[in-house]
């Protein structure tokens, strides 16, 4: 189960500490358990394939169990597999595992019942929080002192095991790991087995209920902590500190604040928190999209992404990076995963592009800034398009038919920004010979697309995207036996289940924090707050709103995953774009396209990180130089908002009319943004491009007209040009 140190994601390629550290940020290593603890979390893993694929292809779980069991089984993973962190961490779980002894041994030996137990601590609480502490120790401390002298003594047995388990066996998971699995478990499977009891009396829970939801709930923030490290974290527990203490903050923001317990219960009991929409869609969509994707690489469909582009783009100008750019369409469609896209066909395609001529810096940025639109891309388009579906109400199909446009378009403009930059640079294609024709390449391996087809084609016809991506995981074992070098058989089968179940804890393990940040949004009325705040700083001006949007978007992606960012962002800031008269898909579509900056934006930039690493150059540069040819990024937000018929909504001659706009826009954009056409633009020349670009992106024969003649006009001033392929000044 846990065989590599960090997952798929995250993997450091090239084996550089600093450049490792850097990737780490957004998943810490992992344990590599062996023995029985990794026969036990080889088993959860498998069990939560199969119970989701069985869900998926035949019978639906009921609502507890299909939540229930995903962050149960996530949980456990991830306090067996991921350690606590250093000296001071292991400490602190000491501590905490100290008081989770305490507070079992009291409801179940001290007292009689752990009812009797949290209504002699709430009584306590109570008295402090009327007399003063004195009043309550003299007369309702009670057998609570026993509780606070367990305490020290469970971390007193705790705390050395941890540091001598942590020193001699650092593979296996301490004592305090343990009792913080078992509690964790003992709180979700309570929520199960409680799922109808506590439907009918939400908002009068007993004491049990609010014993188990403040033990969840600290436990879900840890789970995240463990694996994606303290910045989200952190706004997790600012969200709390805003739902405790809304009466003391500024009027802006003030709010009538709310007990712990009542946070506490709304935020692990109901399915508004930990086990709300972020918990839903990664059950119903996310996990088993991830399966798929994992048995999609098992089949040997990895091999035929690569050798495909390689085939169609290598012989042409700048060719390793155009291969770069559609490896990446056909890889990102089903990962799901701009990281993950990069380390995948990245560790292929940028030593190519080095060898071409490309430098470090540069062949480190085309990688990531491609791999963003598989973002976009379905079948899959990641987490968030799922998320979009269950937000908006809309069916995922439409949503697949409504993004297929924007997403070549996005990827129309890397594509064109790497023809200009070899242009530039005069960097030829591969011309060793040594490259298949396309057709040869089709003949053998063709049916490596039949997965992709089954799950497109399954949602059009009305299935779900749960039933679709059931059938497409069974339709990569069927095509990886039409060639004898790929055949899956059960060794193949169980390590697909093994790298699905593992991947999936990176984005799982958000699902605490994105509970508590999305539950006290809406219990405190926040949302509604922010669009007001929106549409005053913007003075109802659109453009001015989408660029604060834009700036949010990239402030939370420095310590949120885009997911989360985009679910975030979508709750707040998409009613005020409605307000300001944007449909709701397409504020939607603006939302989702702005979280991915984050990924190739310095300071985070955690995808060109992974660039950098593998083509060994400056990560600082990299990501530059990756937002440089992810310009699409923000320009696409812009045309969702002021063009919708490029989200279909209009006429057909509309629709036509907005796509082939937007495609001359995007082929005269790239030579705006790299300043060359046949040559380095002079400033007229590039003053004159941003004209035109402006003009062919807006819908109309006049403008279009307009635009096509200004381009005319640059290439006829450049035709004084030597050669094609002379290096720009610098």
């Amino acid at each position: 189960m846990a065989e590599s140190r960090v997952p798929l994601e995250d993997t450091a390629v090239d084996g550089r500490p600093d450049e490792a550290r850097r990737l780490a940020r957004e998943s810490r290593d992992a344990r590599v358990l062996k023995g029985p603890w990794r026969l036990l979390t080889a088993l959860l893993g498998a069990t939560m394939v199969l119970v989701y694929l069985y869900g998926a292809g035949f019978q639906a779980l009921g609502t507890q169990y299909h939540l229930g069991v995903y962050v149960l089984i996530t949980f456990v993973l991830v306090f067996l597999i991921y350690p606590a962190g250093g000296r001071t961490a292991v400490l602190a779980m000491a501590v905490g595992g100290g008081v989770l002894l305490a507070v079992a041994a009291s409801a179940f030996l001290v007292f009689d019942s752990p009812t009797q137990f949290y209504q002699q601590v709430s009584r306590f609480r109570d008295t402090w929080s009327y007399d003063g502490f004195a009043e309550a120790v003299a007369n309702d401390l009670g057998l609570l002192w026993l509780t606070l002298l367990l305490i020290p003594i469970g971390t007193a047995v705790l705390m050395p095991l941890d540091l001598w388990l942590t020193r001699r066996a650092p593979n296996v998971p301490t004592a305090s790991d343990l009792v913080m699995t078992v509690a964790i478990a003992a709180a979700v499977l309570y929520w199960i087995s409680q799922f109808e009891a506590l439907n009918y009396r939400a908002g009068a829970e007993t004491p049990v209920d609010k014993l188990v939801s403040i033990i969840g709930l600290a436990l879900s923030l840890e789970v995240c902590r463990r694996v994606l490290g303290w910045s989200i974290t952190l706004i997790g527990l600012a969200m709390i500190g805003f739902g405790l203490f809304g009466p003391y903050l500024p009027d802006l923001i003030a709010h009538r604040g709310f007990t712990v317990e009542r946070l506490a219960t709304a935020l692990f009991l109901t399915t508004n928190g930990v086990f709300g929409v972020m918990a839903s869609v990664l059950a119903t969509y996310v996990i088993l999209f991830i399966f798929f994707g994992a048995f999609l690489q098992k089949s040997g469909a990895g091999r035929f992404f690569i050798d495909l582009p390689l085939a169609l783009a290598g012989r042409s100008t700048g060719g390793p990076a155009k291969v770069a750019v559609i490896s990446s369409a056909l890889f990102g469609s089903v990962s799901g995963s701009a990281i993950a896209n990069t380390v995948s066909s990245g560790a292929f395609t940028i030593p190519m592009m080095k060898r071409a001529g490309f430098k470090p810096n540069v062949a480190g940025a085309i990688e990531p800034a491609a791999s963003i639109g598989g973002m976009f891309l379905p079948p899959v388009m990641g987490a968030g398009g799922f998320l979009m579906a269950e937000l908006t109400g809309i069916p995922y199909a439409e949503i697949m038919l409504l993004a297929v446009g924007p997403a070549l378009l996005y990827f129309l403009s890397v594509f064109c920004l790497v023809h200009f930059e070899a242009k530039r640079h005069g960097l030829r294609g591969i011309e060793d010979g040594s490259l298949p024709h396309w057709r040869e390449v089709l003949r053998r391996g063709w049916f490596f697309a039949l997965p992709l087809i089954v799950i497109t084609v399954l949602m059009l016809m009305g299935r779900s995207p749960g039933n679709a991506a059931f059938w497409a995981t069974l339709a990569c074992v069927a095509v990886s036996w039409l060639r004898s070098d790929t055949r899956m058989g059960p060794v193949q089968i169980w390590d697909a289940v093994q790298t699905g179940a593992r991947n999936t804890l990176l984005i799982g393990a958000t699902v605490g924090v994105i509970g508590v940040i999305v539950g006290v949004i809406s219990l405190t009325g926040m949302g509604l707050k922010f669009s007001d705040l929106v549409i005053s700083a913007a003075g109802d001006n659109l453009l001015v709103a989408l660029v604060l949007i834009g700036l949010a978007s990239l402030v939370l992606g420095m310590g949120v995953p885009v997911t989360a960012s985009y679910l975030i962002v979508a709750v707040l800031a998409v009613p005020a774009l409605g307000a300001m008269g944007v449909s709701i898909i397409a504020s939607h579509m603006i939302v989702y396209w702005l979280s991915q900056d984050s990924n190739i934006t310095p300071p985070v930039c955690v995808a060109a990180y992974a660039g950098a690493a593998i083509a060994g150059g400056d990560p600082w540069r990299t990501g530059w130089t990756a937002f440089k040819f992810a310009k699409m990024l923000y320009i696409m937000p812009l045309l969702f908002a002021y063009v919708p018929a490029i989200l279909l909504d209009g006429t057909t001659f509309e629709i036509l009319s907005a796509f082939v706009s937007a495609t001359l826009g995007t082929m005269a954009f790239g030579a705006f943004a790299m300043r060359f056409l046949r040559r380095h633009a002079s400033l007229p020349e590039w003053f004159i491009l941003a004209v035109a670009t402006v003009l062919l992106f807006w819908p109309t024969f006049a403008t279009d007209a307009a635009g096509i003649v200004l381009v005319a006009l640059v290439w006829w001033l450049q035709r004084d040009a030597r050669a094609a392929h002379t290096v720009a000044p610098a």
